[in-house]
């Protein structure tokens, strides 16, 4: 069961619902083929070299899996923003593998161009930090990505005003 979450309108969650569009789209052609599959088998009368309906059950299963995956990325948070910090949720085992990265320890951030990468500099210098991909963050939200941490980052939010 799910933890209720304290202060919703606090936080700003970004899902992985942009690398969910690949699994949609592995999803449904699967499951085209397997649909295919099935249609062409009432014709094995005619042609024997068909392949058995149950073929489909391959492609089928596929699809039903792949799209669970696609379901969970659409879903479930890739990064959240709280007023403690930054949680960041792995694509494989997001709960194990959750980590929290506070406010208090990252100095500034900085994206390149193409809005594909984000870092988070733990000091001045740049010799430490955390680089992400935002490529599972849809394009639009990239940009509410990289201005919300950068906002939450600038010397006048960290004085208070």
């Amino acid at each position: 069961m799910a933890a209720k979450i304290q202060a919703p309108e606090k936080e700003l969650r970004f899902t992985r619902s942009g690398q969910a569009a690949l699994f949609w789209m592995a999803s449904a052609m699967l499951a085209a083929v397997g649909v295919t599959l099935l249609a062409t088998a009432i014709y094995r009368d005619t042609n024997p070299e068909l392949l058995h309906p149950l073929w489909a059950l391959i492609p089928l299963g596929l699809s039903v899996g792949l799209g669970r995956i696609a379901v969970s990325l659409t879903r479930h948070a890739y990064l959240i923003l709280t007023p403690l910090g930054l949680e960041i949720f792995p694509f494989f085992r997001p709960a194990a593998g959750m980590q929290l990265v506070m406010w208090q320890e990252l100095d500034h951030s900085s994206a390149n161009e193409k809005l594909t990468r984000l870092t988070l500099h733990r000091d001045a210098a740049e010799t430490s930090g955390i680089h992400l991909s935002l490529r599972p963050i849809c394009r639009d939200r990239r940009t509410l990505l990289a201005k919300a941490i950068s906002g939450r980052l600038s010397p006048a939010s960290r004085n208070g005003h």
